[in-house]
């Protein structure tokens, strides 16, 4: 059994992003020279999420439109309240609505690893989705397999 990690970065331009991240992931699939096992894509932040699904532009409109349903931009959150909060360092960004976004999506997927290829559909892309852009950004890629 061999473990192969790796960062990706990433970089987001607006406030909520999806962004196509399976060649980058394959890239370090391939790097890695592990051919059969599981591959981990993971976002160590609390303001975005992993999600896998189809990369179709006016499917991912109807994510943003569900999300923004389920998530309010303009809805009233504890964490926006500054002045209330003790021991928590801010960066002045009131992105409670952000955190909440990535506790609906979840921040990772598990994807099997087969012959050296991610086992996705032709319909499926990983994506890392951006809550909180924009920022800069690592993405975790974690291979465990032979």
């Amino acid at each position: 059994m061999r473990i192969h990690k790796q960062n990706i970065k990433i970089e987001s331009k607006s406030q909520t992003e999806f962004i196509d991240v399976t060649d980058k992931v394959q890239e370090v699939i391939d790097k890695s020279g592990i051919r059969e096992g599981w591959v981990l894509v993971y976002a160590p932040h609390t303001s975005m999420g992993i999600i896998v699904n189809h990369n179709e532009p006016m499917l991912l409109q109807d994510f943003l439109r569900v999300m923004h349903k389920l998530v309010p931009l303009e809805d009233s959150y504890s964490h926006d309240l500054f002045e209330l909060r003790r021991g928590i360092k801010s960066d002045g960004r009131s992105n409670g609505h952000s955190h909440c976004k990535s506790f609906v999506t979840g921040i990772s997927q598990t994807i099997p690893l087969e012959k050296g290829k991610l086992m996705l559909s032709s319909r499926q892309n990983i994506f890392a989705v951006e809550f909180d852009g924009g920022r800069k950004r690592d993405i975790l890629v974690q291979i465990v397999g032979l």
